[in-house]
């Protein structure tokens, strides 16, 4: 049986909630790899709808779920996290949920850090969501992170706290604030420290002994391929690697292990925050797609800006991850509008070009080169088989694949787990 690695192959936001909900419920460990709190899963469960930032989304079903070391970890948020999700009925033990003890932290300092360059920033910024993810992979490489199984050994922190505070001290003066507070943050640590620990422990042996078993393990990736600290749209991007590849090295499990990598696309394109966006309609065709698609982040309740599906882009981002299916989601939005574009490519000062250049200044440039297809005025919502499909929507779908050069393994046509098209399982090989 084949282990999946769960993508996002736009800018993030492409329905991966549902879609690892889905296949969370037939895998025998989930685990998170990348990124922090800053990723928003929305999971649709009967009546129940759960939200969720941090926790792997196997946690709902049950199911085995696991924070790898690529993950940085805010403890603070986590417990907070964890309590919502208990309130909600879920059950969560150390039988259920584990944190690789080689975790980084995100701390206050790191949240200060975040909010005060982008407040500095001016036309300069980003759009990060403030929540620090980005200086803890600072520290993180720095080799100045606290991590989590430091929690264990607080009353040996001090040369730790030297080398962090001697580079946040410095970084403070110059936005005029005061130097870290060490006697505070020791104490949050040794608050926090006991609630963490429980759940601690050497997740790549663990993973080992499920692997071993021959159980299916499922890597949900956070953000979305576009937003690759490399291979995104720099510097508009996150601070983690996000694609496929990262599963291995996240996770402490090797390259041979994260099996079919499955490419969770949106029928059209959405961006939250500053970047360039080829595709981005500012007319009434962009606002009913976000009415319709309800297009607001999960963490950050941003408005999402919308366009047509850039069939450049994501081909871009399926060789680059080496998906092997996508999962075609939000299909039902494009219900009723009688033309629908996907981009094929870009005019860049007279040339036309077949892929995203990697410079900001060209990215912000190109133009896209537009195919109009036939609309279609039925409805897809709950479709759960082809036959239920109009005939323009299936030649949209088969018209992606070409242009995409990658299969569709699932269509999804709602939030509800069980309205889901299957053309190929990607548990089996």
């Amino acid at each position: 049986m084949a282990n999946v690695t769960v993508i996002g192959a736009q800018w993030g936001d492409e329905g991966k909630g549902k879609i690892v909900d889905w296949l969370a419920s037939r895998a025998d460990a989930v685990v998170r790899f990348q990124g922090g709190h800053n990723a928003g899963h929305t999971l649709v469960v009967g009546d129940t709808t759960y939200k969720l930032s941090l926790l792997p989304s196997g946690i709902v079903t049950g199911t085995l779920s696991i924070i790898g070391n690529g993950v940085v970890l805010d403890p603070w948020h986590l417990k907070s996290e964890i309590e919502k999700l208990e309130s909600q009925g879920v059950s969560i033990t150390d039988d259920n949920f584990a944190i690789a003890d080689n975790c980084p932290l995100i701390l206050p300092i790191h949240r200060d850090l975040d909010g005060l360059r982008e407040a500095a920033a001016g036309s300069g910024k980003i759009g990060t969501t403030g929540r620090g993810i980005g200086p803890a992979y600072e520290d993180k490489v720095g080799r100045r992170a606290i991590r989590v199984c430091d929690l264990e050994h607080l009353d040996a922190l001090e040369p730790q706290l030297d080398r962090l505070c001697a580079h946040h001290d410095a970084l403070r003066a110059g936005f005029d604030q005061p130097p870290v507070d060490r006697e505070r943050l020791l104490a949050d640590l040794k608050e926090i420290a006991p609630f963490v620990l429980r759940f601690a422990q050497p997740v790549w042996k663990r993973l080992k002994k499920v692997r071993k078993a021959g159980a299916r393990i499922l890597f949900e990736g956070a953000q979305g391929v576009l937003l690759d600290i490399d291979h995104g749209t720099y510097p508009f991007v996150t601070s983690s690697n996000t694609v496929s590849g990262t599963a291995a090295a996240g996770s402490g499990l090797g390259p041979n292990s994260t099996g079919f990598v499955l490419g969770i696309v949106k029928a059209y394109t959405t961006r939250v925050g500053s970047g360039p966006f080829p595709t981005e309609l500012q007319d009434e065709v962009g606002q009913r797609l976000g009415e319709r698609g309800h297009e607001f982040g999960t963490v950050t309740g941003r408005q999402r800006r919308c366009g047509w599906f850039d069939a450049v882009l994501v081909r871009q981002s399926c060789a680059i991850s080496g998906v092997t299916g996508i999962a075609l989601t939000k299909v039902d939005v494009l219900d009723g509008l009688d033309k629908v574009k996907i981009c094929t490519g870009y005019r860049l000062r007279g040339k036309i070009l077949d892929y995203f250049p990697s410079h900001a200044a060209d990215q912000a440039e190109v133009e896209p080169i537009y195919e109009e297809m036939d609309g279609w005025s039925e409805s897809t919502a709950g479709a759960r088989s082809w036959a239920d499909l109009p005939a323009n929507a299936i030649k949209y779908i088969q018209r992606v694949q070409e242009l995409i050069e990658t299969p569709v393994a699932l269509v999804s046509t709602s939030p509800e787990r069980d309205d889901t098209i299957l053309v190929r399982d990607p548990f089996i090989d």
